[in-house]
C-alpha cells in the first residue's frame, strides 16, 4: 500500500464538500459560547463523537440531525466569513490544488441575514483563505428537495448573479425520497438557460429514476453520489457483463460522478467498502473521484478517503493521479483553467512525486 505521507502529498482535487458539514469542533464550540448556542457537548472529543455517530450507526436521520448544530452557529457575516476561510487553511493541509465547496443559503437566514448577505460573507472568507493559501475555490449554492421550488429559483437566480465573483455551480440537495428533482425544474431551466453549471444529489438514498431525472429532466452536469447507477449494470466481480441505456449514457458522455466512500457507507447508501461502487465504475472507464461530503461527520479528509481507497482497492499513485485528472476535468471552471491545473501542477506534481520515491510511470 502506498504510505500516507505520499498519499497526503499526492496534488488533490475536491469538488463535493458540504461547508456546514466540515466545521473544526473547535470552531463549533467557540462559535456557540459566542453567539449563546446550546450544542450537545463542549468538549472537543466528545462533539465529535456526538457528529460521527450518524455514520457510525448506518442512521440517516441521526447523520442530518447534526446539521442543525452546524448551522446554529453560522448565522452571522463574521461566522460564516470564518468557517469558509478555515476550510481553505484545511485543504490546504490536504494539498488539495482546487476545490468546489457549497451550501444551502437558505439555512442561514434565520437571524435576519439576506441570502445575499450569506452569499458574500462566505465568499469573504474563501477570498481570504484563498490568499492565505493559494488555492483556487468555486462555490456552489445549494437548494434544498423538500423546501418550495420558489426558493430553488431564487438560490439559481443568486448563483447566477455571483457567477463573476467565485460562484461556479448550483445543486438541489437534501432527501431524495419523496422528494423528487423535477419539482425543481424552473431554478434548473433558468440555470441552464443562463449557460451556467448544475451538479445534482442523486442515485445516493433513491434509485435509478432520480439519477435519470437529474440528467435527462433537470439537465445536470455532473451527479452528486450515483452509487445506484449500478442498478443498472449486470455485473461479475470487477466486470461489467451488461448495461442498461442509462449506464451506457453516463458512461459515454463521461458523465462525472462525485463519489463519497465514507459518507456513503456511514449512510447506508453502501453496506461495506468491497460494496460500495467506486472501484467497479473506476476501473470500467467511468469519470468518478472522490470526495469527502461532510469532512465533520464522517470524521475524514481528502487523504484518508484516497487512503481508504488504496487500502480496501489497491490503488496505485497513477490511479489517483488519474482520479485527480478525473475531478479537475470535471469542475466547473473554464477550459484553459482546467489544462493548466491539470499540466501544470497535477501532472507535474505527480511526477515529481514518483521520481521522489523511486516509482516508476507505471504504478
Amino acid at each position: 500500500m502506498i504510505p500516507r505521507d505520499i498519499i497526503k502529498k499526492m496534488p488533490k482535487v475536491e469538488l463535493h464538500d458540504h461547508l456546514d458539514g466540515g466545521l473544526r469542533p473547535s470552531t463549533v464550540i467557540e462559535l456557540a459560547k459566542e453567539y449563546d448556542v446550546s450544542i450537545p457537548y463542549y468538549d472537543d472529543k466528545k462533539l465529535l463523537q456526538w457528529f460521527e455517530k450518524g455514520c457510525k450507526l448506518k442512521s440517516l436521520p441521526l447523520y442530518l440531525e447534526t446539521f442543525s448544530v452546524t448551522t446554529s452557529v453560522m448565522q452571522t457575516e463574521k461566522a460564516l466569513k470564518r468557517v469558509a476561510r478555515e476550510a481553505l487553511l484545511d485543504w490546504k493541509k490536504e494539498n488539495i490544488v482546487y476545490g468546489e465547496i457549497r451550501f444551502a443559503p437558505i439555512l442561514h437566514v434565520k437571524n435576519g441575514l439576506s441570502m445575499e448577505q450569506v452569499v458574500l460573507a462566505v465568499l469573504s472568507g474563501l477570498e481570504e483563505g484563498k490568499k492565505e493559501t493559494g488555492i483556487s475555490f468555486g462555490l456552489i449554492l445549494c437548494a434544498l428537495r423538500n423546501q418550495s421550488p420558489n426558493i430553488s429559483l431564487e438560490v439559481a437566480q443568486l448563483a447566477v448573479a455571483f457567477r463573476d465573483r467565485g460562484v461556479v455551480g448550483f445543486d438541489i440537495a437534501g432527501e431524495e425520497a419523496g422528494f423528487p428533482p423535477e419539482k425543481h425544474i424552473d431554478a434548473c431551466r433558468f440555470i441552464r438557460k443562463k449557460n451556467f453549471n448544475i451538479t445534482i444529489h442523486a442515485g445516493e438514498a433513491f434509485g435509478l429514476e432520480s439519477i435519470w431525472q437529474a440528467v435527462q429532466t433537470c439537465g445536470a452536469h455532473r451527479i452528486g453520489h450515483g452509487t445506484r447507477i449500478v442498478d443498472d449494470m449486470s455485473v461479475d466481480g470487477l466486470k461489467i457483463e451488461k448495461m442498461g441505456d442509462l449506464a451506457h449514457f453516463i458512461l459515454d458522455k463521461r458523465f462525472p460522478l462525485e463519489m463519497c466512500l465514507s459518507s456513503n457507507i456511514g449512510t447506508g447508501a453502501a453496506d461495506n467498502f468491497a460494496k460500495h461502487p467506486f472501484f467497479l465504475l473506476f476501473r470500467n472507464h467511468f469519470r468518478v473521484f472522490l470526495c469527502t461530503d461532510n469532512p465533520l461527520m464522517s470524521n475524514t479528509t481528502l487523504t484518508h478517503e484516497i487512503e481508504l481507497a488504496c487500502e480496501h482497492y489497491g490503488l496505485s499513485l497513477k490511479d489517483l493521479e488519474k482520479i485527480s485528472v478525473n475531478a479537475m476535468k470535471s469542475a466547473f471552471i473554464h477550459h484553459e483553467e482546467k489544462l493548466k491545473i491539470i499540466y501544470e501542477v497535477i501532472k507535474k506534481e505527480s511526477a515529481d512525486i514518483r521520481k521522489e520515491y523511486g516509482y516508476s510511470d507505471w504504478n
